[in-house]
């Protein structure tokens, strides 16, 4: 098992105005990927993710990473 030292809890949101207009717009993979592997480049690894839904605007729902790292 792995120790870590320090942590940083990491929180990427669905698009707001895909969920507008479209009901629904999946998360941002290529910015989830691009951030990811800059903080990888600083020595943090992916301890542990999970995916929320949250009501948005009270009709709609929105979906969001939250990324917990540690090194």
């Amino acid at each position: 098992m792995t120790k870590f030292t320090e942590y940083k809890v990491v929180h990427i949101v669905e698009g707001g105005c895909g969920t507008l207009l479209l009901g629904a717009s999946g998360l941002p993979l290529q910015k989830m990927e691009a951030e990811l592997n800059m903080y990888a480049q600083d020595g943090w690894q992916v301890v542990f993710q999970i995916v929320e839904q949250k009501r948005y605007m009270l009709f709609w729902k929105r979906e969001a990473v939250i990324v917990t790292l540690g090194r």
